[in-house]
C-alpha cells in the first residue's frame, strides 16, 4: 500500500537495506525513511477558511565509527540524494565527540507485538467530507448555546505515514498508521467578558472520532468561565481532571527517562525500589495497547515494543532506556527509543497508561467537600523544574464546596512539587475518561496544594 510518495513499507525497506549495505568495514550505518500524506481544513463562517494538504518523504542516516557519531537527514528519497546524505553523515563523523558508549541497537529478542495498525480508512475519506466536517462542527458549536458567539477555531486533519529502519547491526522494522482528528475552538460572551473554549479528538478511524464530545465540552468549557473570578489563596485538595491528569503525571514521566536521570535532571535518580507515590498510583508505559495512538510494534531503534511498568502500587520500578542510554548505565534497553526520520534517537513514553482507582464518579467532589476542580492548566513544561521537582503553573476550574460543583476561578496558579503531589495523591476514580489519541485517564484528588489567587 502506498499513503504517499509512491513507495509502500517494502520498497521503504529495501531502500534503508541498501543504503546499510553500503558501510564500510570500520562503520555502522542506520537508516531510518518514512513517507506521508496529510491534510488540513479550517472552517470560518460556513465556509472553507483554508485547506492544506500535500506530501512528505524523508531519510535520516546515522553512522558510528570510532565512538563517533555523525547523521544527516534530507526531505527527499531520490537516488542522488540518499547518496549525498549517507556521505553528508560520513562527513559528521569526524566532528563527532568520542564515546565509548556510542553504539547501534542490537537485537535483543524481544517480539514485537504484532500489532496491526494499518486501518487505510483514513486514506479514503473524500475530501468534500474533510471540508463537511470542519464546517458542521462549527455549526453545532454555534447552536449549542447562545452564550455562543463565534468559533475561532474549527478544524479537520489527517495523516498517513509509512517508515522502515535497518541497521547494519541486524535491525529491520517497518510500519504504516494512520490517524484523524477534529477540534474546535468557541467564543463565549456575557457583557464585555469573552472566555475561549476548546476540545478535540483523535482516532485511527473516522467513525471512532466522539465529535457529540468535542462540540458539548467546548460548548461547556467556555460558557463554564463566564464569571470566574480570582480565587483566595490557600492550602486545599484539587481534583484534576483527565487531560489535566494526563498532562501533569506526563511532565512527571519524562524525568524516568534515563537520559534524565543521566543528565542530572531527575529528583528521582537512585530512588528505584522506594515509594515516590500513593499506593493507589500505578502507572506504565504500553505501546502493546492498540486502542492508542502510541501503540507501535517497534521503537525507534526498531527494538520490539514491550509494555514498561514505572509505578508499581506507588514504588517506582525502573527508568525508560534506548541502546544507548542502556550502555551507559549498565543495563539493557527497555525498547523506549524515539525519534522523527530526521533526529537521532532519544527515550521517551510512546502510550503512557494509568490505572482507574476506587473512588466512584458520583462520589468524586463528594470524596474532597471543600478544594478545586482543576479543568486546565498552563505554562506546565516551563512551570516545572525538572532537577528540583518544584513547579507553579496557572490554572482555572471551579470551586468545590459541600461536595457540590461552584462558582468558576480563573488567573490562578498552583504550586507543589512533583515528588510531593505523588505522595499526596489521596484518590483516583474508578472510572476513566478516554482522551484524545485514545489514552484512558482517571482524576486524580491530590491533597495540600497551594492555590495562589488573590
Amino acid at each position: 500500500m502506498s499513503g504517499g510518495g509512491g513507495y509502500d513499507t517494502d520498497e521503504l525497506a529495501r531502500l534503508a537495506q541498501g543504503v546499510c549495505e553500503r558501510a564500510t568495514p570500520h562503520e555502522e550505518i542506520e537508516v531510518c525513511v518514512s513517507t506521508g500524506r496529510s491534510t488540513t481544513v479550517r472552517a470560518y463562517l460556513g465556509e472553507v477558511e483554508s485547506l492544506k494538504s500535500g506530501v512528505s518523504a524523508a531519510i535520516g542516516v546515522r553512522i558510528v565509527s570510532g565512538g563517533r557519531q555523525g547523521f544527516a537527514s534530507a526531505g527527499s528519497l531520490d537516488h542522488d540524494v540518499v547518496a549525498d546524505t549517507l556521505e553528508a553523515a560520513r562527513r559528521n563523523v569526524e566532528f563527532g565527540e568520542p564515546d565509548p558508549h556510542q553504539a547501534l541497537a542490537r537485537p535483543d529478542g524481544a517480539l514485537p507485538p504484532g500489532l496491526d495498525l494499518s486501518d487505510a480508512s483514513v486514506l479514503s475519506i473524500p475530501e468534500s467530507d474533510k471540508i463537511a466536517t470542519a464546517i458542521d462542527i462549527e455549526r453545532r458549536c454555534l447552536a449549542a448555546d447562545p452564550r455562543i458567539s463565534g468559533v475561532r477555531v474549527a478544524a479537520w486533519s489527517d495523516a498517513w505515514s509509512q517508515r522502515a529502519l535497518a541497521s547494519s547491526a541486524g535491525i529491520c522494522a517497518q510500519s504504516e498508521s494512520g490517524n484523524c482528528s477534529v477540534g474546535v475552538q468557541p467564543l463565549a460572551v456575557s457583557g464585555d467578558e469573552t472566555q475561549i473554549g476548546y476540545a478535540g479528538d483523535a482516532a485511527r478511524r473516522f467513525d471512532d472520532l466522539d465529535i457529540d464530545r468535542v462540540i458539548s465540552e467546548a460548548a461547556e468549557m467556555a460558557t463554564g468561565q463566564l464569571g470566574a473570578t480570582k480565587p483566595r489563596s490557600e492550602r486545599l485538595t484539587v481534583v484534576l481532571e483527565p487531560s489535566v491528569a494526563a498532562a501533569f503525571l506526563r511532565v512527571v514521566s519524562s524525568v524516568f527517562t534515563a537520559d534524565s536521570v543521566l543528565k542530572g535532571r531527575s529528583p528521582f535518580a537512585d530512588r528505584v525500589g522506594e515509594q515516590i507515590a500513593d499506593e493507589r498510583l500505578h502507572l506504565a508505559d504500553d505501546p502493546t495497547d492498540p486502542s492508542t495512538l502510541g501503540a507501535a510494534n517497534h521503537d525507534g531503534e526498531g527494538l520490539g515494543a514491550r509494555r514498561n511498568e514505572l509505578i508499581n502500587a506507588g514504588v517506582l520500578q525502573g527508568f525508560l532506556h534506548n541502546a544507548y542510554t542502556a550502555r551507559r548505565s549498565a543495563t539493557v534497553s527497555t525498547g523506549s527509543a524515539v525519534r522523527s526520520t530526521r533526529s537521532v534517537p532519544g527515550v521517551g513514553l510512546l502510550a503512557m497508561t494509568v490505572s482507574p482507582g476506587d473512588v466512584a464518579a458520583e462520589d468524586l467532589l463528594a470524596s474532597v467537600c471543600d478544594g478545586v476542580l482543576v479543568r486546565g492548566v498552563n505554562g506546565l513544561h516551563s512551570g516545572v523544574n525538572p532537577t528540583s521537582g518544584d513547579f507553579s503553573v496557572g490554572a482555572w476550574g471551579h470551586r468545590i464546596a459541600g461536595g457540590e460543583l461552584a462558582e468558576p476561578f480563573r488567573e490562578a496558579t498552583i504550586a507543589s512539587t512533583l515528588q510531593r503531589m505523588l505522595l499526596d495523591i489521596c484518590g483516583i476514580g474508578a472510572e476513566a475518561k478516554r482522551l484524545a489519541g485514545g489514552m484512558d485517564m482517571p482524576p486524580l484528588v491530590i491533597a495540600d496544594v497551594a492555590l495562589s489567587g488573590v
